[in-house]
């Protein structure tokens, strides 16, 4: 396979302001030929890639074939460059994505960060992702710590110490740095009940973000993103709380500035599949299952069905409703080893 096509993505990345659809059936084509398990499921859904001729005629793999396939879409004579893993909970198998190009993982997610937040240069980053700092393999520990080498200024990873967090916030502070607080959920509402106990209002700046990047990862009781974000608002006096949607399994992040309605880079698409009949898609404004495309997996699969339910709007922009019910999409069982 030339690199050509990775060149053609990398300039996505870097220049596109809509989505490519032509680079989009490109990628399926190579894909459905490179990616075994994608390979497979194609094939056992009867569709032959030449005769796919529009991006809704795409089939999206299941997101479960990562943790029970090697999803890898590379030449034979290559090896990954790193594997992410997903956490998972105990006694739970998790998800590996195999990645021949860290470079490119960089590419996808300086350039989407800096589409919806500037440059990173200009961010004092204090990261609160316990969770993933406490095992190995970890996309988005990767992305925050790139990020934060982008900029000298305050910072860093915090793990429980909100001591020394709630200090160097203030430190930042007064030196008028530009402030990123991001956090996996529980370990933000844990930092705003240590806030709340103690009676310590921060003073951030007006333009600080909160960003938080879900997940109660089985450290506390599920709550709903309105009494999540209420509480975030209270205890760090912003005005608006922004999220992050991203997983183990994508390359790129989509992007909330409040309100929990995300957009997406322009290399990236969601769209919305019939829970009944997951291979048939949804218009706007129905809630169904997510599918995502996300051109920067190119060495794995670009075309995913993932277990979260939303509604996707004419814009683009999307809401995350919550989780699909059952163990499994359809079709998990479609391949086996």
């Amino acid at each position: 396979m030339s690199f050509t096509l990775q060149d053609r993505v990398v300039s996505a990345l870097r220049t596109a302001e809509r989505f490519d659809e032509a680079l989009a059936l490109e990628v399926f084509r190579f894909q459905a030929r490179a990616c075994e398990p994608y390979r497979r499921y194609v094939e056992l859904l009867g569709i032959e890639p030449e005769t796919i001729t529009a991006v809704e005629g795409i089939p999206y793999l299941p997101v479960e074939f990562f943790k029970s396939h090697r999803v890898w879409s590379a030449a034979r004579d290559c090896e990954p460059e790193t594997v992410f893993t997903s956490s998972g909970t105990t006694g739970t198998e998790t998800s590996r994505h195999y990645v021949s190009s860290t470079a490119l993982y960089d590419e996808a997610f300086t350039a989407g960060f800096e589409r919806f937040y500037g440059e990173a240069t200009g961010w004092s980053i204090f990261a609160l992702l316990p969770s993933y700092m406490e095992r190995t393999g970890s996309s988005l520990v990767w992305m925050v710590e790139r990020l934060q080498a982008r900029n000298e200024a305050c910072g860093g990873f915090y793990l429980y110490d909100h001591d020394k967090l709630t200090a160097d916030l203030e430190i930042a502070a007064q030196r008028g740095e530009k402030i990123l607080l991001i956090g996996v959920a529980f370990a933000l509402l844990d930092y705003a009940e240590y806030l709340s106990d103690r009676g310590i209002e921060l003073h951030l700046p007006t333009d600080a973000v909160v960003m938080e990047t879900g997940g109660m990862k089985g450290r506390r009781r599920e709550v709903s993103r309105e009494t999540m974000h209420d509480a975030f608002r209270r205890a760090f006096g912003v005005a608006g709380v922004h999220s992050e949607y991203g997983m183990t399994e994508l390359l790129s992040q989509a992007y909330s500035a409040g309100e929990g309605l995300f957009r997406c880079p322009p290399w990236m698409r969601v769209s919305t599949r019939d829970l009944q009949s997951p291979l048939q898609p949804l218009g706007s404004g129905k809630t169904g299952g997510i599918n995502v495309i996300d051109l920067a997996n190119l060495w794995s699969c670009s075309f995913i069905a993932v277990q979260d339910r939303g509604i996707v709007y004419p814009d683009g922009s999307f809401r995350v409703l919550g989780r699909v019910e059952g163990a499994q999409i359809r079709g998990c069982n479609m391949l086996i080893e």
